[in-house]
């Protein structure tokens, strides 16, 4: 989905041709606001409904078809359709996160504990690789479009969103053949009920059985704080270049400059959590973070654009990997889908907040400068709250809730 947002966040002027670019840039951060709530909305109840079915695989790709739909539609967009192309984002994104909350709802199920932080890790590596090269391939299109027959960048955008939409339904096929489905789980009193009521009542429950889980739940509320800025720096660093009079063309390189460094740099962080521990390796990202910000905040030139994508790049698949992979040792097993529901809602409820004020700030002041200087807060409460975490009292709590069950 790399090229998809990239690529839309440049070609999203192009069906807003006819509006000015800063009410084209808050629309953008408002639609991506929208998306984000409603997946964050439905992603518990789903979560629930999928650990009482047995149905993780199946849930996933239902929300992988309709992202896979939306996505391929987007190739439709012509100029004006400015409307549509923001319709078409938001299910798009709602599909692409909804298939997220399912596939994150499997990791404890196919690593180990002491496994974890390096298998999620590697995820967020081998997708940078894979996003990496279809944005490499389809950049290539782009800048020359007339080479490969096309009439123009605008029709070597709406193929990438074909591509994009192609590349990802074909890498999904190993999931479903190799990974095991977990087993489906009946509690007592549930035999014979509604999946749907059986999925709020589970949900109630959950979220009653939180407080005997609250260093994980404190996990949560950092997670929130911090992934809020990680995700508004995710979606707005091209527009935000763009404001700033950066070409295209570097824009797309210095965003393909992230995946490939984050391939490395994803699996480096799996191993320093294996030699420190998996917090402080999340502490190291943030003040990289931190660092982030204050470049964004001074940016000027394609220069500062790059080095930018290049910190980005060194920690974006740590801080994200590990918190996963953290919170994946702190909650029951047979409840990580819910569990991860709860996980996906605090990450994108996250998302939202931040790209709403980010698209607020840009209308009031006029410049994106004092928005990103903003988040350097979220890193920092953030990882106060991290601190306050107890990671073993956490594991422990989850461990005995299993035995309970079992």
């Amino acid at each position: 989905m790399t090229t998809v947002l990239q690529v839309f966040q440049v070609y999203v002027d192009v069906a807003g041709a006819d509006r000015p670019r800063g009410v084209v840039t808050a629309r953008f951060a408002w639609a991506t606001a929208a998306a984000i709530i409603l997946a964050g909305l439905m992603g518990p109840v789903l979560g629930a409904l999928a650990d009482y079915q047995g149905s993780k695989k199946k849930m996933l790709g239902l929300f992988l078809g309709i992202g896979v739909v939306s996505t391929a539609a987007m190739g439709l967009i012509q100029r004006g359709d400015f409307v549509l192309a923001l319709v078409l984002f938001v299910i798009g994104n709602v599909g692409v996160t909804s298939t997220l909350a399912f596939y994150n709802a499997l990791l404890p199920d196919v690593a180990k504990p002491d496994e974890v932080d390096r298998v999620s890790t590697a995820g967020f590596a081998l997708g940078y690789l894979g996003g990496g090269i279809l944005l490499a391939l389809n950049l290539a299109v782009i800048q020359s479009p007339q080479r490969f027959g096309l009439a123009d960048e605008a029709a070597a955008m709406r193929l990438s969103f074909l591509s994009a939409a192609i590349w990802w339904a074909l890498f999904s096929f190993p999931l479903f053949l190799r990974v095991r489905e977990p087993p489906r789980r009946v509690e007592a009193g549930e035999a014979g009920r509604h999946p749907l009521g059986v999925a709020f009542t589970r949900l109630k429950k959950t979220i009653a059985e939180l407080r005997g889980h609250k260093d994980a739940v404190l996990l949560l509320l950092a997670f929130l704080i911090y992934n809020d800025a990680i995700n508004t720096i995710i979606r707005i660093a091209v527009r935000y270049g763009s404001e700033l009079g950066i070409s295209t063309n570097a824009l797309m390189a210095a965003i393909l400059m992230v995946q490939f460094v984050g391939v490395p740099f994803s699996f480096a962080f799996g191993a320093l959590a294996g030699r420190v521990g998996a917090r402080r390796a999340i502490y190291l990202a943030l003040v990289v973070y931190v660092a982030i910000t204050l470049v964004g905040f001074a940016m000027r030139t394609a220069v500062h654009f790059f080095l930018l994508a290049f910190l980005v790049g060194t920690v974006m698949g740590g801080a994200q990997g590990l918190s996963r992979s953290l919170f994946a040792t702190m909650i029951p097993r047979h409840k990580a889908a819910e569990m991860f529901g709860f996980f996906g809602a605090f990450d994108r409820f996250g998302g939202a907040f931040g790209s709403s004020v980010f698209g607020l700030m840009v209308l009031v002041t006029g410049s994106s400068r004092p928005a990103i200087l903003s988040l350097s807060v979220f890193f920092v409460i953030g990882g106060l709250l991290l601190s306050r975490v107890d990671v073993a009292r956490g594991q422990r709590a989850a461990r005995e809730a299993e035995a309970r069950a079992a």
